[in-house]
């Protein structure tokens, strides 16, 4: 997956963003919404979490908006068999994408093994929809963030991502080159958290990003 050097506009920015709502207050109706803002605007995904998969799912069917979901969210705390559970569950309710938390306690433990495992073993449950993996960048040294790109991409996942944007961080330029440069142009890398204006994502595609997760997507693409 090659990275992006030029700024896109309009259509072409549309398509590198995952529509985002996981605020834990989020109804149906706002669900709904965020579906009928996508397919207006041909973003690249919605992203919710899982109790809202069927819904989107139904919403966006026939479309070439995806449907994403989180999983083991915001925390990545989780055991491996509840990730695999979950993971299996969306996917089997029309998740084509699938987010999810490292097991960042572990990583900074230096549990190096486990970390993959978690990981490959959520890729497999995944089967053909694209994983993501999200690293955590504000809680994690610069080292860490390169073993943990290095770590999923070794287990199979599509993509690694910046942020979960309920850790008191979100995505840098800074970070998101060095997970370009850590898992080259192949893997792609999604920046979140923070991303609210067209300049803020402009930026993030210059530095690599190949995906931008944000919930003020319809500013990002309406600004002139």
């Amino acid at each position: 997956m090659s990275t992006a050097n030029t700024a896109p506009t309009g259509a072409d920015l549309a398509r590198f963003i995952d529509h985002t709502l996981l605020r834990a207050d989020a109804t149906p109706a706002e669900i709904e919404k965020i579906c009928d803002e996508a397919l207006a605007h041909s973003f690249k995904a919605v992203c919710v979490n899982p109790i809202f998969v069927p819904l989107v799912a139904k919403k966006l069917a026939g479309s070439d908006v995806a449907t994403c979901s989180v999983i083991c969210f915001p925390f990545g705390a989780d055991p491996t068999a509840a990730k695999v559970a979950e993971a299996a569950w969306v996917v089997s309710h029309g998740a084509q994408e699938v987010d999810m938390v490292i097991a960042i306690g572990l990583l900074k433990a230096g549990q190096t093994n486990a970390v993959r495992d978690d990981i490959a073993a959520v890729k497999e449950a995944c089967g053909s929809a694209l994983l993501k993996v999200i690293i955590e960048t504000s809680l994690l040294s610069d080292a860490q963030k390169e073993t943990a790109c290095l770590l999923a991409k070794d287990a199979g996942a599509d993509f690694v991502k910046t942020s979960t944007g309920f850790a008191g961080g979100g995505a840098t330029e800074a970070d998101v080159a060095l997970m370009r440069r850590t898992v080259g142009p192949e893997m792609g890398v999604k920046a979140s958290g923070g991303v609210r204006t067209r300049q803020d994502a402009q930026a993030m595609i210059a530095a690599g990003a190949s995906r931008i997760g944000a919930s003020a997507s319809i500013a990002i693409v309406s600004e002139r």
